[in-house]
């Protein structure tokens, strides 16, 4: 039994509900696939009781959302997709059971996109809000030790997935996390390798080592950019997160700058509910009290690159494991961090994971919106499951080190990659604006045209 903590807190709960069965709705209407039989998929909302990750300080446990009797006990919420016609997962050729994690700030609902396109080839896709975001529980980010901050960071969110695929008894996941969630979900299997089948990064932070041509990066751009990435670097330097700001704010000045954010961010999503059903499911999940949202600052520097870099780290995963990085056409996270990964781990085949670089066409950062059908295809691949894609399925471009270019006939896995050369040509780096920026191509198109 949960009971609200404030009336407004209570109200936003009801909101950021309300917009989560909208995009639920979506889910299960707009973006299955055209020989997807509805009838035979089942969607699941749920709350998964889990035990208290041993991080957080005993008196800052108490959830500030909603709250049992037992402080001990918090809960991870998520949907669950079941496609009947399928095994149950990790049987009869099937893979294990999908699980989806979001990134930063974002939520579950994030993938409503995906999630009927991905269960063509899972038996069960879950999508879970993380511990402290969405409508899982929100206790403070408070940990117990400030001496290994990231190690500390890493298992508020490593602890409660572990409590959560005990109570869900699954052997093996397919683990795949954006962003933030990638990051996490490297953190888990470096922990409990034995539960990952397949590790898939979509577009994930803190890969690369930064590099001083980083910060000749930022002093190339227009002012105006340079002057809002100081600005920002300046907040995650002073532990402001974007939440924060967000609640610092005027309502319907923190509200139009969400919905502005959507508006340029994702011009993909033409239909204005749509837009406005998304944009108050982030809107309400930022407004409600801070907690998961508070790991920036101890995992990753100013400019987003991690305290302890990923690519380093992967290398030492269990040997054999499949790791998949995705990356947007247009994403503002750098490929090279997954190529630089890969040439890491071809150094010693015998001893790390094998990774794999795949490119999604017209894609930004965040690709599940973006280009759904495209990602979707990517996270079916890694699965071994290409087979099950028809003939007309967009499929991503594949990339590898010019090391394994150059030998691809030693490494049947490759064939079909093409080099860093092509990989340059293709990733065309972030945009902020990307409607403006799409307007500007247009009229340079048009322009090209009449000449």
């Amino acid at each position: 039994m949960f009971f609200f903590s404030s009336p407004s807190t209570a109200s936003r709960i009801e909101a950021f509900r309300a917009a989560e069965q909208q995009l639920l709705g979506y889910a299960k209407t707009r973006f299955g696939h055209r020989n997807q039989d509805p009838s035979r998929h089942e969607f699941e909302l749920f709350d998964t009781p889990i035990s208290k990750p041993e991080v957080i300080k005993k008196s800052s446990a108490k959830c500030q959302i909603h709250e049992s009797s037992d402080t001990d006990e918090h809960s991870i919420h998520g949907v669950k997709v079941t496609n009947t016609q399928l095994g149950d997962g990790g049987e009869g050729g099937y893979p294990a059971p999908l699980v989806l994690l979001h990134g930063y700030a974002n939520g579950s609902l994030y993938f409503y996109r995906n999630l009927m396109g991905l269960s063509q080839h899972f038996g069960r896709v879950y999508a879970l809000d993380m511990m402290g975001w969405g409508l899982s529980s929100r206790p403070k980010f408070d940990l117990v030790t400030d001496e290994q901050k990231v190690a500390a960071a890493e298992l508020f969110f490593v602890e409660s997935l572990e409590s959560w695929r005990k109570k869900h008894n699954l052997s093996k996941m397919t683990l795949a996390g954006h962003s933030m969630g990638g990051y996490m979900s490297v953190a888990y299997a470096e922990r409990y390798p034995e539960h990952v089948e397949c590790l898939i990064l979509m577009s994930p932070v803190g890969v690369p080592v930064k590099r001083p041509e980083d910060d000749k990066r930022l002093k190339s751009l227009p002012f105006y950019l340079r002057g809002m990435v100081s600005t920002a670097r300046y907040l995650f330097n002073s532990g402001i997160t974007p939440g924060a700001f967000l609640r610092s704010l005027p309502l319907s000045r923190s509200k139009a700058m969400v919905d502005g954010y959507i508006e340029n961010r994702l011009p993909a999503i033409t239909c204005e509910d749509e837009r406005e059903h998304l944009s108050e499911y982030l809107y309400q999940n930022s407004m409600m009290p801070s907690s998961g949202e508070s790991c920036l600052s101890a995992v990753l520097e100013a400019g987003a690159f991690a305290r302890i870099p990923l690519v380093n780290r992967i290398p030492n995963i269990k040997p054999g494991l499949e790791v998949h990085f995705i990356y947007g056409e247009n994403d503002w996270m750098g490929y090279q961090g997954g190529l630089d990964t890969q040439r890491l781990c071809l150094k010693k085949p015998d001893d790390s994971p094998t990774v794999f670089v795949h490119g999604v066409r017209n894609a930004s950062h965040l690709l599940m919106l973006d280009n759904y059908e495209e990602l979707n295809a990517a996270l079916i691949i890694a699965a071994n499951g290409e087979h099950r894609l028809t003939r007309d399925t967009p499929r991503p471009i594949e990339f590898a080190c010019n090391e394994l270019v150059g030998y691809r006939s030693m490494h049947k896995s490759y064939r079909g990659a093409i080099g860093e050369t092509h990989a340059a040509a293709f990733f065309r780096g972030g945009r902020f604006n990307i409607r403006e920026q799409n307007e500007v191509d247009e009229e340079e198109k048009a322009e090209e045209n009449l000449s």
